[in-house]
Order: C-alpha cells, then structure tokens, then sequence
C-alpha cells in the first residue's frame, strides 16, 4: 500500500501540469477503449450478476450493478462531453496589484491524490478516473466486491487508455481490491489528499471515523418534495412520480412527499392512483383520512428506502414544510412544486440543502445532467465543493506572488505602501 500511495503522490505532480490537449485526448481514448472492449465489459458485469443474484444481493443494489450496452454507450458519450468542457486547472480567479510590480493571483490547482471507495456502481470507476484525469488529479479507486470482474476490467482499460496518451499517466489511476487495504489507505493521510465514499450511510460514517484525511460526500440521501397551494396538481403529479419512481435506488430519489392541506383533498387520490401496485404509500395520520394506505410511523420520516417506498404527509404551510425539511432532511435536494413565486423563493432561500428546486424532479441532481460531464460524488457538507462534485470540485487554488525584489520591512517602515488595486 505505501508503494501505490506514493507511486499515486508522484503521478499527482504529474498529472498537475498535462496539457488540456493531452487530458482530452486520454478521455478519448477511454471512450474508444470501451467501446473495443464493450464484449469483455459485459461478460465480466455478467459474472457479477451471477453473484450477486446467488448471494440475494437487493434488488436496489443488483439494478446498480449492471453495466449493459446501453450504460457503456452513456459512458462513452459522457467521456466525449467531458473532453469538451474548459480545463478546470489553470483559471486565475483573483489577480491584485498589492503594489507597484508585486502582483498576487488566485490561481486554480488539482487537490492531488484522491482516494475513492466506492459500492455496486462500476460506471462509477469511469466517471471517477475521468473526472480525476481531466482536472490534474491522481486517484486510487476501491470499488465493491459486488462489482469486482467489471472493475478489474475497467481498471485495464482505463489506465491502459490514458497511458497511451501520455506516459505522465503512470499510475494516475490505481485499484485497490480488499476491505483490508481500505482501512490501510486511510492510514495515508500523508500522501493521501482528500477521501470521497460513494455508498451507504454505513460506508460513508465508517470512513469519516477511521481517517484523518479530510472527507468528501453524504452519508444520507433523504430528498423531499413538497406539493404547494399553489401547485399545478396535474404537473405535481408527474414530477413527484418521477421523483420517486424513475430510478428509486438513487440518492437524489424522493422520499417522503409532503402535502399542503388545502390540495391534500384533491391531489392524495390522484397520487394512490398514480402510483397504485408501483410504490409503497406510508402516510400520516391526515393523510390516512384522506386515502386508504399504510400508517407512517414516526421512524418513516427519517428513513432513506431506496426502493420504491413513498411516505407522505399533510402540511399546513410552506413554512411548516420547510422547518420540516430542514428537520429531517440529510441537506441533499429538495423541491417545492408551486406556481406561486413567492413561495417559491421562500422555498429555495430558506431550505438549507445542496439543491434546492422548483417544480423539478429532485432527480435533477446528478454532475452529468449539470452539465459537469459526470460526477465522484455528492456533497452535503459545507466544505470547499457542495452538491454533485464534478471538475471544478477536484480543484483547489493557490497563490502566486510575482515582484521584483520588494520586501517586507520596506511596508512595515513606512518606506513602501500597499495599495491594492484589482487587475481581474
């Protein structure tokens, strides 16, 4: 382990100063390298599968650890989008003459190695190690035994690809296998930059307490949406259905669905309807004297399902619902669905989440359909990268100071002044 930390610290430097040109071109090359080994691709998820249906793995994780055809395409076409957004390294972001010819710039930098363990996903592992190439980065990757055939296959393909391009490449993405290994690499801290736990609220805790490497991700996705007095219920009823339904096992998925009394009446029916042998209705008390569903227990309110499982409940206020919200929410994505503006930007001003929407599917929160290319996680902390983490989330910055020969004991006497003056 300490070998791969170090050959990881020595591909970071490295890594730090390719040209956009060479990191494009490497991203190329893993779309073309997938699609060539597209066969091979699929018969070692095949593999995984086959285990994971003879272990009774959950059907949320079985469906999270396909990668088919249709998946590879997306990859590809991902990797190619990538290629074509702006390098995130090298953007100055202040520039100040503190003095005549002594000029500071804000300038931005990879964070260095990034260490990422991953579960189920194995797409993950590509949209990781493109995301780490295209912005300077070196990453160590440890995915789940459940999707261990395919990322030793993506592995190959990966790290062969960006090679290829450039042999500065060396070891800017490794994999590690074992759970042991994991809780040595957390040992790192000194090579070791920023750890990013992509999973379940088990694998996310587990690593914040076992390290001193700072932590990157949520250990919760519990996303809410709250149908407004004033919501077109027709369009509420679509978006909450999507919300819930259209991939149930995400972290962005709704899962608790909160109502305003003055709609409940008219709305809580068309939703059973809706969603009637498809999900799971738990509701509150009102709730349950408005349509015939399963009673919600005070535990349903704070419970990621990750399946197709909705609880619901009747609220008297926008107010009401957000201090709900902010209650009980794991500060990921919410949404209100309303036609009144007002509340609207009550809504998005007062929920304190990394994603904050109106009349959208909490679905929305992805890195991919931000337009960042892909995603090595989401963020729920309050730290330098917030919501789905894309390139300019791998960056950090630093300062750089050019004079000509000033020194300090000529401002501290009087001798020279600051004078501060924007450039940028």
């Amino acid at each position: 382990m300490e070998q791969t930390v170090k050959a990881a610290k020595e591909a970071s430097l490295r890594s730090a100063v390719i040209e956009t040109e060479v990191k494009n071109r490497a991203l190329l090359n893993i779309a073309e390298a997938l699609k060539a080994h597209r066969e091979e691709i699929e018969a070692a998820n095949r593999e995984d599968l086959k285990r994971a249906a003879e272990s009774d793995l959950p059907a949320s994780l079985a469906d999270r650890l396909r990668l088919d055809s249709h998946k590879i395409d997306s990859l590809t076409d991902g990797l190619k989008a990538l290629s074509e957004l702006p390098d995130p390294v090298g953007k100055i972001r202040l520039r100040r003459e503190l003095d005549e010819n002594l000029v500071l710039e804000q300038v931005t930098v990879p964070i260095g190695v990034i260490g990422v363990v991953f579960e189920a996903r194995p797409e993950a592992f590509v949209q990781i190690a493109a995301l780490c190439v295209k912005s300077g980065n070196a990453v160590i990757l440890k995915g789940g035994k459940e999707a261990a055939s395919t990322a030793a296959v993506l592995n190959g393909v990966v790290s062969s690809s960006i090679t290829a391009a450039d042999s500065r490449f060396r070891n800017a993405v490794q994999m590690i296998s074992s759970r042991s290994e994991v809780d040595e690499l957390l040992r790192y801290d000194q090579y070791i930059d920023l750890m990013i736990p992509r999973g379940s609220n088990r694998l996310v805790r587990y690593v914040r307490e076992h390290t001193r490497i700072p932590v990157l991700g949520h250990a919760d996705g519990l996303c809410h949406t709250y149908v407004d007095a004033g919501a077109d219920l027709k369009k509420a009823l679509r978006v909450t259905a999507d919300a819930k339904c259209q991939y149930a096992a995400a972290c962005n998925a709704t899962e608790t669905l909160l109502v305003h009394r003055s709609v409940a009446r008219a709305f809580l029916p068309e939703l059973k309807r809706a969603l009637d042998g498809r999900v799971e209705l738990r509701g509150c008390p009102e709730t349950l004297q408005i349509i015939d569903i399963a009673a919600a227990c005070d535990t349903d309110w704070d419970e990621e399902y990750n399946d197709l499982i909705l609880s619901v409940k009747v609220v008297g206020s926008a107010e009401e619902a957000v201090a709900f919200i902010n209650e009980h929410g794991s500060r990921h994505t919410d949404a209100v669905l309303t036609e009144n503006a007002e509340t609207a930007e009550f809504f998005l001003r007062n929920v304190d989440s990394a994603s904050v929407y109106v009349n959208c599917s909490t679905r929305f929160a992805d890195g991919y359909r931000y337009g960042f290319g892909a995603e090595v996680g989401i963020s729920t902390s309050k730290i330098h990268a917030r919501g789905p983490v894309g390139l300019e989330g791998l960056t950090i910055y630093k300062y750089l100071l050019r004079g000509t020969g000033q020194i300090v004991e000529d401002y501290v006497s009087g001798k020279s002044r600051f004078h501060y003056k924007d450039l940028t």
